[in-house]
């Protein structure tokens, strides 16, 4: 019963012209969020996303590095899709070239 007459309260004002900009001003703070979202979280991660691909494409051999495994190595070998790594005199590994996440300045590794 008063649900049904909650409804017919509130159907003239809905049949109104202001009903447009009060939904225009109801989403505006939503707009807003995502705005903000935009600037504080996604633009920051695509810049960082792109300074690690031009790092990445930057490798070049006797680079030292750290990967995401926290491994520090000089970089031996370079292929398109993985790099060889020498961890230490006569130890190698093969990564995948994104598991790099830092190059060291030379001499870093002794």
């Amino acid at each position: 019963m008063f649900i049904s007459s909650a409804y017919a309260q509130t159907a003239p004002a809905a049949a109104g012209g202001g009903d447009m900009m009060s939904s225009m001003a109801s989403m505006l703070p939503l707009l807003l969020m995502f705005v903000v979202l935009y600037f504080v979280m996604i633009r920051p991660q695509m810049k960082k996303q792109k300074e690690h691909r031009a790092m990445i494409e930057a490798l070049a051999k006797g680079d030292e590095v750290v990967t995401a495994g926290g491994l520090v190595g000089r970089v031996s070998k370079i292929s398109d899709a993985f790099i060889g790594i020498e961890l230490a005199e006569g130890v190698e590994v093969q990564m995948q070239r994104a598991s790099v996440v830092q190059v060291l300045p030379k001499g870093s590794m002794k």
